[in-house]
């Protein structure tokens, strides 16, 4: 009963989903259209009052006061659309100055409200032209010319006026559906910049925390090394801001493109990031495999050269001082492959969470370190978005004998044929 007991307030009153029944805001449109409908309704009604005749006094006395009354509702429609169209329904059985309230209460409800209450109020209106067409006949209509007439009307206006509905919904429709894709862009463009955040600002804080920890623990340094390593610290620490400050130049100024802004690396800066990685203590042999390097497209190669960068920061933070072999090979048409392999010492295996290379994921695992595997979600986003592959894991060392496994990085991209050219 409880659901019922709201049934006959929402239809009375309106107060659908859509809009409740309080008090409601008119714009300057909602004024300029309520206030010529008033003026409409206003002379249609003393137009029809200047053509009753034969009525008794006290008949046309109320017949005045009822449209009267009827023209000062339209303030209301707004407010209780159905309510006050269901209000004009017992007087449309006889009175002729209500007509043209009534065509705005059912226009009315037919834009603001569901099917549900335009077939109610809409039915109920079509009731009443019977009745109304026998009490006051039309010398050339007739009783069945009339009631077509005015059911024909009322047809009308409840298509019109869902139609209207139907325009402004879609309208409506497509606005939020642009505003979610402006917030997917926005969201996406947020993702783009917390990789290309993470892939420079690790690398360079990487390198601060080897040579701080360089310091820190040989105290019975040169003083060269310990001049080289404080150069090498600055130089990091310049680096990184000038980094940031043109992730934060994107966020402030806004992108107008997809792609990063410049400068931005590209394979041909592979090597400097080598040099770099050796200077901070860890022993790198780059082998690069192509017959053209310059023809490598910079959006590939500004991929491959973020696979390294995050291959070698890892390298640095779960297996210091190991060797690093970093190899790139491909082709237009075969695409770009990069793999980074370094021996897993004993520290690095406790700390690192890996899988077996290309073996079963659900194996065991070692305990992972707070915040580990970060780079590695990032990296191989940005691998899916290039439409590329990236695998990464713990696998025997090629080397007969060796005695050490390897972690492997290995990612290929797609480098299209027609990019060559």
């Amino acid at each position: 009963m409880t659901e019922y007991r709201w049934l006959l307030p929402s239809v009375l009153l309106g107060s659908g989903a859509e809009r409740g029944p309080g008090r409601v805001r008119r714009s300057a449109r909602d004024w300029f259209v309520d206030i010529t409908l008033f003026v409409v309704t206003s002379l249609f009604t003393l137009i029809i009052l200047s053509e009753l005749e034969g009525d008794p006094p006290p008949l046309m006395m109320v017949e005045q006061v009822i449209g009267a009354v009827s023209c000062a509702g339209i303030w209301l429609r707004r407010r209780w659309p159905v309510g006050f169209a269901l209000a004009l329904v017992p007087v449309s059985w006889f009175s002729a100055l209500v007509s043209g309230p009534t065509l705005v209460a059912l226009f009315t409800v037919a834009v603001h409200r569901p099917f549900r209450h335009v077939a109610l109020v809409g039915g109920l209106y079509v009731l009443c032209v019977l009745p109304y067409a026998v009490l006051r006949p039309d010398p050339e209509l007739g009783v069945v010319g009339l009631m077509v007439l005015g059911v024909s009307l009322y047809l009308a206006l409840v298509a019109w006026g869902m139609f209207i509905r139907a325009r402004r919904q879609l309208v409506l429709s497509l606005r939020d559906r642009a505003e979610r894709a402006s917030e997917e862009a926005k969201r996406l463009e947020r993702e783009r910049i917390a990789r290309e955040m993470h892939d420079v600002l690790a690398h360079r804080l990487s390198l601060l925390s080897v040579h701080a920890g360089a310091l820190a623990f040989r105290r019975d340094m040169p003083r060269e090394d310990v001049s080289r390593a404080a150069e090498a610290i600055r130089h990091s620490a310049h680096q990184a801001l000038q980094d940031l400050r043109a992730v934060i130049g994107v966020l402030r100024h806004g992108d107008d493109g997809d792609a990063p802004q410049p400068p931005q690396p590209t394979l041909a800066d592979l090597p400097g990031l080598v040099e770099e990685s050796r200077k901070a203590g860890t022993p790198v042999r780059l082998a690069l495999r192509l017959a053209d390097p310059a023809a490598v497209p910079d959006a590939l190669g500004r991929t491959a050269y973020r696979i390294a960068q995050e291959g070698l920061t890892n390298a640095r933070k779960h297996a210091p001082g190991s060797p690093v072999r970093v190899e790139v090979d491909g082709a237009p048409g075969d695409g770009l492959t990069v793999v980074l392999r370094n021996p897993v010492r004993a520290p690095a295996r406790q700390l690192a969470h890996v899988v077996p290379f290309g073996g079963d994921a659900s194996g065991p695992a070692a305990l992972p370190i707070p915040g580990s595997g970060t780079g590695l979600i990032g990296l191989a986003e940005r691998v899916s978005l290039a439409g590329g592959r990236l695998e990464h894991g713990v696998s025997a060392a090629d080397a007969p004998g060796a005695g050490e496994d390897e972690f492997r990085l290995r990612a290929w991209l797609p480098w299209p044929a027609a990019a060559a050219a």
